[in-house]
């Protein structure tokens, strides 16, 4: 499990200063991308070899609005590791445990020149097999 701080800033809003929904999917992207950093995996490097993770899937459950000003947390984890593809399970959370959103993303990794699917560098599925 991979944990992520966020602050709601006005930007994340809508005029009624409740968090716009579409803006979910980016702070799942980022906790997602900030645990890829925390683990030493470069995206730069991941693109030098042909390789980009792109999301083939997004299920989302909205159970209480967030608000601007708000500290959040963005928890992430691996469901199912496969050859080219990755199930994330992800859920924006307060202090207190209550749930905002929750997710289910699929990923998968792909040949950016022939945007096909691409097979997960083994050192990146060794990260996340442990425990899945």
């Amino acid at each position: 499990m991979f944990s992520w701080p966020i602050f709601i800033y006005y930007e994340d809003t809508d005029a009624g200063g409740v968090v716009y929904h579409a803006n979910y999917l980016k702070f799942f992207e980022r906790a997602r991308t900030q645990w890829l950093n925390a683990l030493g995996i470069s995206q730069t490097d991941l693109l030098a070899g042909d390789r980009a993770f792109a999301v083939k899937h997004a299920e989302l459950d909205f159970c209480k609005p967030a608000r601007l000003e708000q500290n959040l947390i963005v928890e992430t984890k691996v469901n199912k590791v496969k050859r080219a593809s990755l199930l994330f399970e992800q859920r924006i959370i307060d202090e207190d445990g209550v749930v905002y959103c929750k997710g289910m993303i699929l990923v998968a990794c792909i040949s950016l020149s022939q945007m096909k699917p691409k097979a997960i560098p083994k050192h990146i599925i060794k990260e996340f097999s442990c425990g899945c």
